[in-house]
C-alpha cells in the first residue's frame, strides 16, 4: 500500500517546513532554512523505526521503502536545478566557484574511492 508511504512522507514534508521556516526566522531570514534535508533526515529515521513497522501491515512497507528510496533523488534533482539557476543567475564567479566544486569533487573521487578498497581488501 504506497499510500502509507505517501503519508509518511507528506508528514516528514510538512513538519521539515515548518521547523526549516523556523530555523530561518530564528536566524533573521525570510527563507526556510533547510526544510527539506529536516524532512529528508526525518523520513528516513522514521522508515526504520520499529514501532512504524510494527503498527503498519507488511502491505505498507513496500509503499514506505519506495518513497523512503525515491526523495533522495527528487530532492538532488530539484536542489541541483534550484543550484544551477542562482549560479546562471549570480555571475561569472558563481559559475566558475561551481564549476570548482565539482571538479574538485570528480578530482577527489579516484582518491577516496582507492582508499576504501584497499581497507576492503585488508
Amino acid at each position: 500500500m504506497v499510500i502509507f508511504g505517501v503519508a509518511l512522507l507528506g508528514f516528514c514534508l510538512l513538519v521539515g517546513l515548518i521547523l526549516g521556516q523556523m530555523l530561518g526566522v530564528w536566524m533573521g531570514l525570510s527563507a526556510n532554512v533547510g526544510g527539506i534535508g529536516i524532512a529528508m533526515l526525518m523520513l528516513i529515521a522514521l522508515s526504520h523505526q520499529k514501532w512504524i513497522k510494527s503498527h503498519l501491515d507488511s502491505g505498507a512497507a513496500p509503499g514506505i521503502e519506495f518513497w523512503n528510496a525515491m526523495y533522495l533523488p527528487i530532492v538532488v534533482a530539484m536542489a541541483a536545478k534550484q543550484n544551477v539557476v542562482a549560479a546562471l543567475d549570480g555571475g561569472w564567479l558563481a559559475l566558475c566557484a561551481g564549476l570548482g566544486a565539482v571538479l574538485a569533487s570528480f578530482l577527489l573521487l579516484p582518491l577516496l574511492a582507492g582508499n576504501k578498497a584497499e581497507q576492503i581488501n585488508d
